[in-house]
């Protein structure tokens, strides 16, 4: 009974033994023994990743269209990229071009690829061009003319629209893939009509082709005119979602939140020749929005 007792105790030690040592090796990632203190001093923190948006890029291009191309904002029908949001050398505008990179550098660091006219499926050529810069940063303003058509039947689809941008940002991807992106949302085209239809000039110029699906009869109020514009507008909230979407799935692109779409552009901010467009005054406020979305800290 007795020696049962004592091989009883042993195994008890044993037993504990074991635990402890199971702990320990839990506690000290499996070594089995805690590091000195020397050690621990002399042991380096691990470096913080680097970030992946950089609110400070030393080149910039721009993609997109008429907007950014400064149309109408100086000479009726006729494009003014110097007063342009993204790349323009004007005092006037204080363009993101000049607000990031300074009034000198500006000059020789940023392009300007938008084209008049453009849709978005003109966006992967544009890029191609912008890309074979190496840009630090590269902005995109696209959409209005997708939706600026003959009639809503002659709209860009979602899915075209879609597609366009996808292949845009694959085609900057193969050959910049550390560029940065700025996306801007596409203007609220209805509110756009509510304002500049106030200047008879205006809806004379809006005559010529300027936005029909949206602009056309521009003084009709009918239901099926503004059926006609709820649908354009539709169709610019779901491009505006595509653009949020396809930008949310690369970590180095950021989209505007709906800034652009949301500013409440008042007659101060439309082209005097087509009341329409951005005016300086108008391409200074994009500059401003574009501005504080990229030198922002989080996204």
């Amino acid at each position: 009974m007795r020696m049962r007792g004592h091989r009883s105790r042993a195994v008890v030690a044993v037993t504990a033994a074991a635990v402890l040592g199971a702990a320990g090796c839990d506690a000290f990632g499996g070594g089995g023994s805690e590091p000195s203190a020397s050690k621990a001093r002399q042991a380096k923190p691990s470096p913080s990743p680097t970030p992946v948006w950089d609110g400070s890029p030393a080149s910039i291009a721009a993609v997109g269209d008429s907007i950014t191309r400064g149309f109408d904002a100086c000479t009726v029908l006729s494009d003014c990229p110097e007063v342009s949001w993204a790349t323009g050398g004007s005092a006037e505008v204080n363009s993101l071009a000049v607000r990031l990179l300074g009034v000198s550098k500006a000059a020789t660091h940023s392009w300007n690829y938008a084209v008049t006219g453009a849709r978005m499926a003109d966006l992967p050529a544009q890029m191609a061009r912008a890309a074979a810069r190496k840009p630090d940063l590269v902005t995109v303003m696209a959409g209005a003319n997708d939706a600026c058509r003959a009639s809503t039947v002659e709209m860009t689809s979602v899915a075209d629209f879609r597609a366009g941008f996808e292949e845009a940002m694959r085609t900057l991807r193969r050959a910049a893939p550390r560029t940065q992106v700025y996306v801007a949302s596409v203007p609220n085209l209805k509110r756009l009509w509510s304002q500049g239809r106030t200047s008879e000039l205006g809806k004379q110029v809006w005559k010529l082709g300027i936005c029909p699906s949206m602009l056309g009869d521009a003084d009709v109020l009918d239901s099926a005119a503004n059926l006609r514009r709820d649908t354009v507008q539709q169709r610019v909230e779901d491009y505006n979602t595509v653009l949020e979407e396809v930008c949310a799935k690369d970590a180095r692109c950021r989209f505007d939140g709906g800034a652009v779409y949301a500013y409440r552009f008042g007659t101060e901010q439309l082209s005097r020749w087509d009341w329409f467009h951005p005016s300086k005054d108008g391409q200074a406020r994009l500059a401003e929005i574009a501005y504080r979305r990229i030198t922002a800290r989080s996204s």
